[in-house]
């Protein structure tokens, strides 16, 4: 039997690492370090070389006798940065949105100032088609029909009869000049058969238009001036006007072409010495609406002094009486207000529209308004 050399109540001895004794170091004679919970979440790590840090930290130690061992790092606070990243994220998003936001109003303001002034590129407002009515003849006629009149002439030449339309709730009122040239008096129908007489404000014979406002007249319905430079060949169009003194006759068709060079007589008188205006109704007899075009003159002649303009042409029938009306679109704005037609026949007023109207472009009037309504002519 092998007896144990070790003396009882000792340690085992070990070899010696240079200094001769027993190698095995004994108990250490402080308590580890230990964390302290401070609260849900949190834990911390007394400093090194502190009472704190070691409990038994006296004479041999010197609260530093773990200097030379690695330390672990103290957890790191997350609760405070985690609650500081979110809230400087939702602070960037909150900028981001204002910023985003600003730019999206001056966007949308960009966008619906479009219409509130009268350049000719704009839309002026005034009576427009329904939503549910939009895009149909019925619903431009339902629409349109009120604010489009029957304009009567008298003259020393005689008696004529054309249309014009209400641009403004007091009564202001677009026209041919040659439906008013030389009148002596003017007598406006509505379409609900009230009468007004009307006065000239401003006439431009260059450009066959002319501006008279009736008397006394106040919360008409107005038209919506459109776009004419949106006009494309193939558009069905609506015309509206007193064909042979019918008042609010409703016609439709297409644009059949654009930037047609029309001539067309600056004065009332016909040119041939009939002594009817190119706008009458077909009331007296003689003379309708002659006008000039590709060299030729077609329903009689136009006379000495003319002028040529750029106008729409449709195959919306048109007849005496419809001169001074409106050419509309589909969404209820006036494109063109109607100026010219060929007749088949140039012997009688009876004689209609083969399907060759002309108009002059509502942006050509747009441009000329503060003209008109200044009482200058040129």
């Amino acid at each position: 039997m092998t007896e144990s050399q070790r003396p009882s109540g000792e340690y085992p001895m070990y070899p010696s690492y240079g200094n001769g004794d027993a190698a095995y170091p004994p108990p250490p004679s402080y308590q580890p370090v230990q964390p302290v919970a401070m609260g849900s979440g949190t834990t911390v790590w007394p400093a090194p070389g502190t009472a704190d840090g070691y409990a038994g930290g006296g004479a041999g130690h010197g609260g530093g006798g773990l200097h030379g061992l690695p330390q672990a790092a103290p957890e790191p606070a997350p609760s405070r940065r985690r609650v500081r990243r979110p809230v400087a994220l939702l602070a960037a998003v909150a900028i981001a949105a204002s910023i985003v936001g600003g730019g999206t109003a001056t966007v949308i303001g960009q966008l619906t100032d479009n219409g509130t002034n009268g350049t000719a590129g704009s839309v002026v407002p005034g009576t427009t088609v329904s939503q549910s009515s939009k895009g149909t003849v019925s619903g431009v006629a339902a629409a349109l029909a009120p604010t489009i009149v029957e304009i009567g002439a008298t003259s020393t030449a005689g008696q004529s009869t054309g249309s014009g339309v209400v641009i403004t709730s007091d009564g202001e009122i677009v026209t041919n000049n040659h439906v008013i040239a030389d009148a002596t008096s003017i007598e406006v129908t509505l379409s609900t058969g009230k009468k007004y007489t009307a006065e000239v404000l401003g006439t431009d014979p260059d450009k066959d238009l002319a501006l008279i406002k009736l008397q006394g007249a106040s919360g008409l319905k107005t038209a919506t001036l459109g776009d004419s430079s949106q006009v494309a060949v193939g558009d069905q169009v609506v015309a509206i006007g007193s064909p042979e003194g019918l008042t609010g006759t409703v016609t439709s068709g297409i644009v059949s072409a654009l930037d047609r060079d029309v001539t067309v007589a600056k004065d009332g008188d016909s040119g041939n010495g009939s002594g009817q205006g190119q706008g009458q109704g077909g009331q007296g007899g003689g003379q309708q609406w002659p006008f000039e075009f590709g060299g030729q003159q077609f329903n009689g002649d136009t006379g000495d002094s003319t002028t040529t303009y750029k106008a729409i042409q449709t195959d919306a029938s048109l007849n005496p009486g419809n001169s001074g009306g409106a050419l509309i679109n589909m969404n209820g704005e006036i494109i063109g207000i109607n100026s010219a037609m060929y007749s088949a026949s140039s012997a009688s007023s009876s004689a209609g529209s083969v399907g060759l109207g002309f108009a002059i472009p509502v942006n050509t009037l747009k441009a000329d308004l503060d003209t008109l309504r200044a009482g200058d002519s040129s």
